[in-house]
């Protein structure tokens, strides 16, 4: 099996998401001896914003790009040879005012490509990376899963609509929540890690 791992915190060790994520990795190369695992780290350095160069990268033909474009280029095609490489992409996703972190939202933005992870057709619109399994490590200060704060979840909803849209429908959250509530911070990362079970998985 190969992984990738994206890390999306800049917090570091400290960091619940990728605590989390580091967990799921664990217990998927556990249940499948020599799994190889690729690391993203979007945080350093921080993952490029999309800029007026990178939007005229991609809607150049590449025998036409400037010495400039194919630079700017260069990180949506090594993140995007990255995504298609593995077989199961587990994403690490603080949650930040009620949204994705900047640069999980840059990764987004330079892996969805017209006619390179998704294409238009006549039926409409048809994602291009295909046969993954997808697990997103949500970490919140607050309660999200349910309750009165579940409406301001911003960060599940749109992973999974726009990993969708690219083909990626086998999507799964678990999260660990509540990590700024007194009653709820010290076993928060232990429950969250409990309730994973790889069992079974395939791609």
């Amino acid at each position: 099996m190969k992984i990738l791992q994206i890390i999306s915190s800049p917090r570091g060790e400290a960091s619940y998401s990728t605590q989390l994520a580091d967990a799921i990795v664990d217990k998927l190369t556990a249940a499948e001896a020599g799994s190889k695992v690729v690391v993203r780290d979007l945080t350093a350095p921080p993952f490029p914003h999309l800029e007026e160069v990178h939007l005229q990268s991609f809607f150049t033909p590449e025998k036409d790009h400037s010495p400039e474009q194919r630079e700017a280029v260069r990180h949506s095609n090594e993140a995007i040879a990255e995504l298609k490489d593995a077989d199961t992409i587990v994403i690490a996703a603080p949650l930040y005012n009620f949204g994705v972190s900047s640069v999980l939202k840059s990764w987004i933005d330079h892996i969805a490509r017209a006619g390179v992870t998704f294409r238009y057709t006549e039926s409409g619109p048809e994602g291009l990376v295909k046969g993954k399994k997808v697990y997103i490590a949500l970490a919140s200060g607050g309660v999200y899963s349910s309750g009165p704060a579940a409406a301001y979840d911003f960060v599940a909803p749109y992973l999974k609509a726009v990993l969708g849209f690219l083909g990626m429908t086998d999507v799964e959250v678990h999260r660990v929540e509540g990590t700024s509530l007194p009653d709820l911070k010290d076993h928060a990362l232990e429950k969250a890690i409990a309730g994973v079970d790889v069992t079974g998985v395939t791609v």
